[in-house]
């Protein structure tokens, strides 16, 4: 039976979610030396290396994929355990939120109302991926995430909240009289990670004779911070594609405009948690910050500015 070293087996966790030796030794207010160390003490205890590394890069081998997933299993397990004998107060302790980058715009303000009213409150939002969202609360990182699909997982709670619209944005005040796709292609698109899948959801619908795949499109410019892209649109620079919440929460939204198809195009948004998680008080609290978030979609800005204004084609 192998007993793993409780610090050297935190190490080599850090280690492997930071990806990097230095990064990993600021973090545990250690040298990089002594993580080697640790590294090297539990690569004996365990008997067999743990990771192979090429140059100041590494890849974790499959005996260090298990004991990594023993680290992530006993993290989650002692901070179950405190949660336990911590008071349940709603206004103390962490809770870690994952959320697409839109989104985490959008209910920002709203958790900044909240963390006002409670000084002891800690909120951490990571803007993510879908996928890692999910395995993030599988493994106790997260304890709420926002996602655009039921995951129908049997450890965890999904909770529809709502439908978010895919917006077709323009510069405000561009002619959207007849507004076809040779027009959007005179304009040209601003592109991000996200924006070639809701194109080919969105002008599949609205333009099927003349849309031929979002490979084709002109690509004016990309990006790929949330905050920057709606950027170039509002100077004139080209059209792009988001969820209404990129669009409301940019502080410039004035100079957007918000073209609302014929064919219009929603996704959904579903909160999910481990299950039981959310009868934490802190947990609760955050989860209807978060479902104020998505009601408020649609109704202007949580913060009271106002909505862009909508052209119907």
């Amino acid at each position: 039976m192998i007993v793993l070293n409780a610090t050297w087996l935190e190490t080599f966790t850090t280690l492997c979610d930071v990806g990097h030796f230095t990064r990993a030794a600021q973090q545990l207010g250690m040298t990089q030396p002594g993580v080697s160390q640790h590294l090297r003490k539990l690569e004996a205890q365990v008997g067999k290396p743990l990771i192979t590394q090429d140059g100041k890069a590494f890849s974790v081998t499959p005996a260090g994929e298990a004991v990594l997933k023993v680290g992530r299993d006993r993290r989650a397990q002692e901070r179950a355990l405190q949660d336990v004998v911590t008071l349940d107060d709603p206004k103390t302790g962490v809770v870690n939120v994952g959320c697409s980058g839109s989104f985490a715009m959008w209910m920002y303000p709203l958790m900044l109302e909240q963390l006002r009213e409670a000084p002891e409150l800690v909120v951490n939002v990571t803007a993510a991926p879908q996928a890692s969202i999910v395995n993030a609360v599988l493994e106790g990182g997260l304890d709420l995430g926002v996602v655009a699909r039921n995951p129908d997982h049997p450890r965890l709670k999904a909770t529809h909240m709502a439908h978010e619209e895919l917006c077709l944005v323009v510069p405000a005040g561009h002619q959207t009289e007849n507004l076809n796709l040779g027009a959007l292609e005179a304009l040209g698109m601003v592109g991000h990670p996200d924006g070639f899948a809701y194109a080919d959801e969105l002008f599949s619908a609205n333009f099927p004779d003349d849309f031929k795949g979002s490979d084709r499109l002109k690509v004016r410019t990309s990006v790929n911070q949330i905050g920057q892209i709606p950027v170039p649109v509002a100077q004139g620079l080209g059209y792009t594609i988001l969820p209404r919440s990129g669009v409301e929460a940019f502080p410039d939204k004035a100079k957007l405009m918000v073209v609302s198809l014929m064919q219009q195009r929603f996704q959904d948004l579903w909160l999910i948690t481990r299950q039981g998680r959310a009868k934490f008080a802190r947990i609760s609290a955050i989860a209807k910050v978060i479902q104020q978030a998505a009601d408020d979609l649609g109704r202007g800005d949580p913060s009271g500015r106002t909505a862009s204004a909508d052209v119907r084609r």
